[in-house]
């Protein structure tokens, strides 16, 4: 257990620069997009009211109030975010191919080290989770302070008042990624957990086998998506709408996913004490 922590230490601080800067970035455009929005919205009030000669009534009758939830939808908030999980993404592979065709493929060192090779591959999937939370942390911060800036710039008569979850709610890309209720957010992170494992399962088929392994890997997520899928599939192609309750599918699906999930740490074990060369 120790070596993992220090393997997961050493893979968090490889990223850690990068990460910040991420975050950093992501942060300014969002805070920058808020104000620019704000800004832009008191502007066309100012001169509705001095050159139009309208009053609020009729200002918020022709032109609607200032929403958080008009900002979010922005390409100013969802963009970045969408860039930064994109690139979270792309890290995935990032995260082994660094090591392998690194200055002295250190890629050996790694598994040369006196431990299971499973504490890599852990390592390497742990960094992958905690810095995808941390992103979504980071934005429920920032959609705390925009609206706290909404609130600075536009007066109450002219604005919505929204709390964060019901700003969250109301935009469906941020509702996929910050659900509702705990188990929400554990079973939408479960999903992404068995994601990286069969992501990284296809990134070891490919340095085990090469140019074959490409097929395998691509076959082998082909395959664990169906998986995911195929309950839905049959209660449509048996049924046509959806038999089971909820709850029973939420069961299926759990078993499927520790199938997948199980499937892919054995395979990638097997692979990398077996097949993966360096």
């Amino acid at each position: 257990m120790n070596s993992f922590f220090k393997l997961l230490n050493f893979e968090l601080n490889r990223f850690m620069k990068l990460y910040i800067a991420l975050l950093i970035t992501i942060a300014v455009i969002q805070l920058i997009g808020t104000l620019v929005a704000a800004q832009k919205y008191m502007i066309l009030v100012n001169n509705s009211f001095i050159k139009g000669g309208m009053n609020e009534k009729a200002f918020i009758e022709m032109y609607s109030t200032f929403s958080l939830i008009d900002n979010a939808y922005s390409l100013w908030v969802l963009g970045p975010l969408a860039i930064g999980i994109a690139l979270l993404i792309i890290y995935i592979f990032f995260i082994w191919y660094r090591d392998w065709f690194a200055k002295n493929t250190f890629i050996y060192r790694l598994l040369m080290l006196p431990t299971s090779r499973m504490n890599v591959f852990f390592a390497k999937a742990v960094t992958i989770m905690l810095t995808m939370l941390g992103l979504i942390g980071m934005q429920i911060v920032l959609l705390y302070l925009e609206e706290k800036m909404v609130k600075w710039i536009v007066p109450k008569v002219f604005r919505v008042d929204l709390t964060v979850p019901e700003v969250i709610s109301g935009v469906y890309q941020l509702s996929m990624i910050l659900p509702e209720s705990f188990m929400e957010f554990l079973v939408t992170y479960s999903l992404v957990f068995a994601f990286i494992v069969v992501m990284f399962t296809a990134i070891l088929f490919e340095r085990s086998f090469k140019f074959k392994g490409i097929a395998i890997g691509i076959l082998y997520i082909f395959c664990s998506i169906s998986l995911f899928i195929l309950p839905v599939i049959v209660q449509f192609l048996l049924f046509g709408n959806l038999y089971l309750y909820p709850d029973e599918l939420f069961f299926v699906e759990f078993f499927i996913w520790m199938v997948v999930v199980a499937c892919s740490l054995l395979v990638s074990r097997y692979l990398l004490n077996r097949k993966v060369t360096v």
